[in-house]
């Protein structure tokens, strides 16, 4: 078994436990954490295979740049949204917020 294959299952072993706290967990930040795992999983999944294959070295790590950049685009945003649902709602259990007024 080659050191890409191993990095290639810790990558899909973090996908898989971000998908599980996506779909099993009843508060927000559990959700949040959920994406955080998949796209820290995408992240070396990217890193790996550009420093083990012929491919360039930049191009690997501008791709997990890219990677972490949206990581933490979306961190930001779902907690300015985490932070407005507990003031609105006074919960951040997603299953009590099911009625969502404009």
């Amino acid at each position: 078994m080659s050191i890409l294959t191993i990095y290639h299952l810790v990558a899909i072993f973090l996908l898989c436990i971000g998908i599980f706290g996506i779909i099993y967990r009843r508060t927000l930040v559990g959700i949040v954490l959920g994406i955080e795992l998949i796209l820290n999983g995408a992240g070396l999944s990217i890193m790996a295979s550009a420093q083990l294959t012929p491919t360039p070295n930049e191009l690997g790590q501008a791709g997990a740049l890219v990677v972490m950049g949206i990581a933490a685009a979306e961190a930001t945003l779902l907690l300015a949204i985490l932070l407005v649902v507990s003031k609105r709602f006074k919960s951040v259990e997603a299953g009590k917020l099911v009625t969502m007024r404009g």
